[in-house]
């Protein structure tokens, strides 16, 4: 694995991590000034306060989290910027209930000051893309 590759895996990881633990000052500074995050619920952006707030106040508790290195992909496309994508597994409670979701994920991070600092992140649900998955039968 490549020393970007490597890196980056580190910084997804650290990442991961302070949501896990709800470290917001570790969340705050692998994050850019203003992040764009997208999701199932839609297109958002999140400054560092709102999502030290956000990790505080979180309805959920991410129990563990696993993502496969060898599926783990990287590319630089300019010296500062990097793109990561990923499958990963979480196990989470929510509302009370344990539940385990698979999803793809991806992130873009810019060096800024010497610094990596995540400036967009996305997740979708692993299944049918036409959503036939999750209609009624």
């Amino acid at each position: 694995m490549s020393n970007i590759n490597q890196e980056m895996l580190a910084l997804e990881r650290r990442y991961w991590d302070a949501v896990q633990h709800k470290d917001t000052e570790e969340a705050i500074s692998l994050s850019d000034e203003s992040c764009i995050v997208v999701g199932s619920q839609g297109v958002g952006a999140i400054d560092r306060e709102q999502l030290g707030k956000m990790l505080q106040a979180a309805s959920y508790e991410l129990k563990t989290y696993a993502f496969d290195d060898k599926k783990f992909k990287v590319r630089q496309v300019a010296d500062n910027v990097a793109i990561v994508a990923y499958p990963v597994r979480e196990e989470l409670i929510v509302d009370g209930q344990t539940t385990t979701l698979e999803a793809f994920d991806a992130s873009v991070w810019v060096r800024r000051n010497g610094k990596w600092q995540c400036a967009l992140h996305t997740e979708s649900l692993k299944g049918d893309p036409f959503g036939r998955d999750r209609q009624p039968s």
